[in-house]
C-alpha cells in the first residue's frame, strides 16, 4: 500500500520539518521539503505527524478487567476496549503490564493474568487489535507466590520486559511510612488497627522473600532475553544492586540521588507522563520535570492514563527549557522502542516502519486525529 502525506508538520530525530512523506508497503519510503504534488496525496493541513508512540509500562488493562471489586469482564472483550484506548491515545506499540506475586488483600489471582495474557495473544494472532501489544511483567518480589506467579509465564514469546519492584512499607517508593498510609488507607479503606497490621506483614514478607526472589526472577528473565527494568530506586545502593542483576531500565527512580546514579551507571531512566502533566507524584517523590531539567529522563510512560503519553510529550517543551519538542517526541517513542530491543520503529526515517500519528494542537492539547499502524489506518 502507498500513501503521500503533504502539508503536514513532520517530527523527525532532532529537527521538525513542514514537508511531505511517503509510505509503500507499510515502511516510510521518502522524507521531503514542501508539498508534494503526487496524486491521491492526503493534505495535513499543517498539522503535525509524529512517530508511533511506543509505551512500555501501562497498568490500565486491569482497569476493564476488574472494574469493580469481585467484577470480572469477558478478557477478549477488556483487551478490545483497552486496546482502543491506547491506539486512539497514538500508541502503536504497547508493553501491557500484568502482575507476577500477589498479596492476600487483592482480589487479582495469576489465573486472571494468564487470561489477560491468553487474550492479548488471542487478539495479535487473529488482528482483532489495532496497536501492536507485547507484555510486561510487573514483579513483586515481596509476595511469597513471585517465583510461582512468574512461572505462569514461563515460555510466553510476548514477554518482552519484567519489572523487579517491593511495593512494601518503607521501601523505594514507599520509603516514608506517612505516605504509604495515605495511599493504602485511601485505597482500601482500612481503620488504624488493620492498617498497622498489614504494614507489619507485608515489612515481614519483604524482609523473608525480597531479595531471594530479585535474583531469581533476574536470572530466569536474563536467560529468556527478557528486557529488566527496576521500579523505584531510591539510592546509589539500589542502583548498584540494579547494575549487578543486568537491569537496562530505570523505572519510576524516586530521588534525584537515584535517577543521576542510574544515568551515571547507562540505564535508561522512566518516569510517568502523569507526573510531568500534574507537576509531580501522587506519591510525593520526585518531579519528572526536574529530572528533565537536569538531563535525567530518558522515557515517559503513560502507567495509568493512556492519553497522558502524547500530552506529557507536547506540553513538555512548554513548561522545560531545556527539552524541545523533537527530544520530548523521542522519550515517547524512539527511546523506548530501542530499549525494548525494536529497532524497527519508533521514529520518522527511511526504512522505518510507517507506525505514524497526525495530531493537531488545540489549547495546548495534542488532539489526535489519524493514527496509521504499518501505513494501515487504525484510528
Amino acid at each position: 500500500m502507498d500513501m503521500t502525506l503533504t502539508n503536514a508538520r513532520i517530527v523527525l530525530d532532532g529537527e521538525v520539518i513542514e514537508g511531505s512523506l511517503h509510505v509503500r508497503d507499510g515502511r516510510i519510503a521518502g522524507i521531503d521539503s514542501g508539498p508534494s504534488t503526487l496524486p491521491g496525496a492526503e493534505d495535513m493541513g499543517g498539522d503535525f505527524v509524529i512517530p508511533g508512540l511506543v509505551e512500555l509500562h501501562t497498568d490500565h488493562l486491569e482497569n476493564h478487567y476488574a472494574p469493580r471489586p469481585k467484577v470480572r469482564w469477558n478478557p477478549i472483550a477488556a483487551v478490545c476496549a483497552h486496546d482502543a484506548q491506547i491506539a486512539a491515545s497514538g500508541i502503536t506499540t504497547v508493553f501491557d503490564a500484568l502482575r507476577v506475586g500477589l498479596d492476600e488483600d487483592t482480589d487479582i489471582t495469576s489465573e486472571d493474568m494468564r487470561r489477560l495474557a491468553d487474550a492479548i495473544e488471542a487478539g495479535v494472532a487473529k488482528d482483532r487489535l489495532r496497536a501492536d501489544h507485547f507484555i510486561h511483567l510487573r514483579c513483586e518480589v515481596s509476595a511469597p507466590n513471585c517465583l510461582e506467579s512468574f512461572a505462569v509465564f514461563d515460555n510466553d514469546p510476548r514477554v518482552r520486559i519484567a519489572s523487579l519492584m517491593d511495593h512494601s512499607p518503607g521501601q523505594r517508593q514507599f520509603a516514608s511510612l506517612e505516605a504509604y498510609a495515605v495511599y493504602y488507607k485511601g485505597k482500601m479503606k482500612m481503620t488504624d488497627a488493620e492498617f498497622n497490621a498489614f504494614c507489619e506483614r507485608r515489612m515481614a514478607q519483604s524482609a523473608e522473600w525480597s531479595d531471594a526472589n530479585r535474583k531469581v526472577v533476574a536470572e530466569k528473565a536474563r536467560a529468556r532475553g527478557i528486557v529488566l527494568a527496576s521500579h523505584d530506586d531510591a539510592t546509589n545502593a539500589h542502583v548498584d544492586e540494579a547494575i549487578e542483576l543486568g537491569i537496562r531500565v530505570a523505572e519510576f527512580p524516586t530521588t534525584l540521588e537515584a535517577a543521576r546514579a542510574s544515568k551515571d551507571q547507562g540505564l535508561a531512566v522512566l518516569m510517568g507522563a502523569p507526573n510531568v502533566v500534574r507537576g509531580g507524584s501522587h506519591s510525593g517523590n520526585v518531579s519528572a520535570r526536574d529530572l528533565a531539567s537536569h538531563g535525567l529522563l530518558d522515557i515517559l510512560s503513560s502507567d495509568y492514563i493512556p492519553f497522558s503519553l502524547i500530552q506529557s510529550a507536547f506540553f513538555l517543551g512548554e513548561v522545560v527549557e531545556e527539552i524541545e519538542l523533537p527530544q520530548a517526541i523521542a522519550m515517547v517513542s524512539k527511546t523506548p522502542a530501542l530499549s525494548a530491543g525494536l529497532e524497527d520503529r519508533g521514529e520518522i526515517a527511511i526504512g522505518k516502519r510507517a507506525d505514524l500519528v497526525r495530531v493537531r494542537v488545540e489549547e495546548h492539547i495534542p488532539i489526535v486525529r489519524t493514527v496509521w499502524r504499518e501505513g494501515q489506518r487504525v484510528v
